[in-house]
């Protein structure tokens, strides 16, 4: 046996004992990094935020029981005495169970905008804040990684073995994001004009209601970028192919919800959403959007429960002697860019709904909902709809007209601009929510501007569609 001096054997442990350390640490890093197809084949999910975020029970959120006359010719503000967005309010009568099970007839909507009965154009603000994800440690210190074949399975050997921080950054992504069919012109066959693709809906939807002239237009401003720090343990990452960061990051929906929301009031400058409020970058007659790259939601702590591209709510904040003391509500959406191939297929194959989910679907899904659905049904009165069930199985009763089309096939709808092809999706209609037959919407359509997505209305549903 061969026989080592006391100081070599010292030496040795040291090395041994490092080089595990070593090891341990990057099996824990590893741990949160995933392959970036792992994305595929994942259920898209809807997301309906409480008003306010999860700090809104401490911020003494408010609740407004509606006593507007409900007619679609009014002009006033719902909710009453609150200081948000201009938005019109409707009714309609239908029989039907409420979220409370009892029989109801009479349904009542806000939606973004004037009246399509006044012919009036209206243009909002439309904010777009782009935060980028830095991933740091356990103990709050910046992250890097290095790329070897568990975090980085198609480097080539010489993108193997270098160190990357997880700074994960929306930059390359704002010019075709404010370029897309949301904030750009197009054309579409509800408008003699050219239009956003939102206002094309909306156009669309009330078809020979609305007046010459109606239109309901956002414009974009680019407003200063925030930054939102994640801990260790609460997010996933996948690096690109070439071993940079990052292809997506899966965060926990609990903790982004804390991240971005206030939790003071009024608002300080620990949340990404309460740094907009503050420097004044968003306002409540605005529909902003923060704007992350990539960056998708998980559920109940299992990244495999997952993932939610985007959702849109409002923030609660007190008034001041600024506003007459009226409370605020501002509205928004965080919504991600969505690269193509992550769910799927690049190539948008005709018979698979997951692989047309690319750039600006979750947006144009997210801001097609605010304009419908602008309070999320925070009342229990408008925008709660009776019980609908799409041809997918999905049932819910509030007028969220994205998710009715998010399960089916051939959700999106092509858009061209300046050579870039766009995804948004195709939303389903007023008509389809009031179970009006035949559909007063343009063409007798009740989704669009895929009108073929949406073709028969849902049979009446009893409670949470119970049985289906």
């Amino acid at each position: 046996m061969k026989k080592f001096a006391p100081g070599l054997l010292l030496v040795t442990l040291l090395c041994v004992t490092a080089f595990a350390q070593n090891a341990q640490v990057q099996a824990t890093q590893d741990r949160d990094a995933l392959p970036n197809n792992f994305l595929i084949g994942k259920h898209v999910k809807y997301s309906h935020p409480a008003p306010g975020g999860p700090h809104a029970a401490q911020k003494h959120a408010l609740t407004v029981a509606s006593t507007l006359s409900n007619t679609t010719t009014t002009t006033h503000t719902f909710p009453p005495g609150v200081d948000t967005l201009v938005n019109f309010v409707g009714n309609y009568s239908e029989p039907g169970i409420n979220f409370n099970g009892k029989s109801n007839n009479n349904w009542h909507y806000s939606i973004v905008g004037n009246p399509p009965s006044i012919g009036k154009t209206t243009v909002i603000n439309a904010p777009v804040v782009p935060v980028t994800i830095d991933m740091l440690n356990a103990d709050g210190t910046p992250r890097s990684v290095i790329t070897n074949s568990n975090n980085c399975r198609r480097c080539t050997p010489s993108e193997l073995g270098k160190t990357v921080r997880l700074l994960y950054t929306p930059q390359p992504f704002i010019k075709p994001f404010l370029a897309s069919p949301v904030f750009g012109m197009s054309t579409y066959t509800s408008s003699d004009t050219p239009t956003q693709i939102t206002d094309a809906i909306q156009k669309a939807e009330f078809g020979d209601f609305a007046r010459p002239g109606w239109h309901t237009l956002l414009q974009p401003s680019l407003k200063t970028a925030r930054r939102m720090a994640l801990i260790g343990g609460t997010y996933f990452f996948a690096l690109n192919d070439n071993g940079s960061c990052c292809a997506f990051v899966l965060v926990s929906d609990s903790t982004f919800s804390d991240e971005l929301f206030p939790n003071t009031a009024p608002p300080d400058n620990s949340t990404v959403l309460g740094q907009a409020e503050v420097a004044g970058d968003i306002t409540t007659k605005d529909i902003s959007t923060f704007f992350f790259p990539n960056v998708y939601l998980f559920l109940n702590n299992n990244p495999n429960d997952c993932c939610v591209l985007g959702f849109h709510t409002f923030d609660v904040e007190p008034g001041d002697a600024s506003n007459g003391n009226q409370t605020r509500f501002f509205v928004m959406n965080y919504s991600s860019w969505i690269s193509p191939g992550l769910f799927a297929s690049p190539t948008c194959a005709v018979n698979d709904p997951d692989n047309c989910f690319q750039d600006v679907t979750a947006h144009s899904h997210e801001v097609a909902e605010i304009f419908n659905d602008p309070f999320v049904g925070f009342d229990n009165i408008h925008n709660i709809t009776p019980f609908w069930l799409n041809p997918a199985g999905q049932c819910q009763d509030i007028m969220e007209v994205g998710d009715v089309i998010e399960d089916l096939h051939n959700p999106t709808f092509p858009v061209t601009i300046n050579g870039f092809a766009y995804h948004p999706q195709t939303e389903a209609l007023l008509p389809w929510f009031e179970f009006k037959s035949p559909s007063f919407a343009v063409h007798g359509a009740y989704s669009y501007p895929g009108e073929t997505v949406l073709t028969a209305l849902s049979a009446q549903q009893p409670f949470a569609c119970a049985g289906k």
